[in-house]
């Protein structure tokens, strides 16, 4: 059920942002290797957009503003893009709800620990090169800003971290390395080459006049697809 709602979420997203707005009207199909077909094989892709926080679950704020709306919104550009581009992705969340919701295997009393599951089976669930997980920093340190990306101890998810920090760094001018994100559940979980971008810190002023622009949100989306396209490039 979890990779159907996705897969018609994705579709009817496709034809949104396309302007197919005579199309609406019409539910959105599955791909053939849907769980409906009597030939039913594991759907693939290329990337996994991990959509950080959503539903109960806000992350981190300034204000009224909240960390899983900026996260949609820059995840949302981030796919049409990649799409655009050829390289097949999906997102796991494409509205404001919480991934624990749909999880109903997990025994646990533990919301965050059934979102943080649900995330890490939908990588084994879907065939896929690679995860990008999309999340907003904070610091008590106002001054603090600018894009980190983490990474697994495995070398693939390290250069895909270095290529995505070396595109984000030009984006935003600033000259930080990647870090290994050692404590952190999908980094330790996930099987495929994976990372973590903090997009920059929602605790500060420039920082946060980027992440909530729409025109700001595209380039950092432009600049984190950049990044991935460096990686494939390398790899294959």
């Amino acid at each position: 059920m979890m990779l159907r709602k996705i897969f018609m979420a994705l579709s009817a997203l496709t034809l949104i942002n396309a302007g197919s707005a005579g199309a609406s009207a019409e539910r959105p199909q599955l791909p053939a290797n849907s769980d409906s077909d009597q030939n039913w094989a594991l759907p693939s892709t290329a990337v996994i957009i991990d959509v950080g926080h959503g539903g109960v679950d806000g992350g981190a704020s300034a204000g009224q503003i909240l960390e899983k709306d900026i996260n949609l919104a820059i995840a949302k550009k981030l796919y049409l893009l990649l799409k655009s581009q050829g390289i097949p992705a999906v997102l796991n969340r494409t509205g404001d709800y919480a991934l624990s919701e749909d999880n109903r295997w997990h025994a646990s009393s533990s919301r965050h620990r059934k979102d943080l599951s649900q995330r890490r089976q939908l990588t084994e669930e879907i065939e896929s090169e690679l995860l990008v997980s999309l999340h907003v920093n904070w610091s008590k340190n106002r001054s603090t800003h600018g894009p980190i990306v983490l990474h697994q101890k495995q070398g693939e998810s390290a250069l895909l971290a270095f290529c995505i920090q070396d595109t984000l760094n030009r984006q935003q001018n600033t000259a930080y390395l990647p870090k290994e994100g050692k404590p952190y559940y999908l980094l330790k979980r996930v099987k495929q080459p994976s990372v973590i971008v903090e997009m920059g810190f929602i605790s500060n002023s420039r920082d946060l006049s980027m992440l909530t622009d729409p025109h700001k949100q595209q380039q950092i989306a432009m600049a984190v697809a950049s990044g991935i396209r460096q990686y494939k490039w390398i790899v294959h």
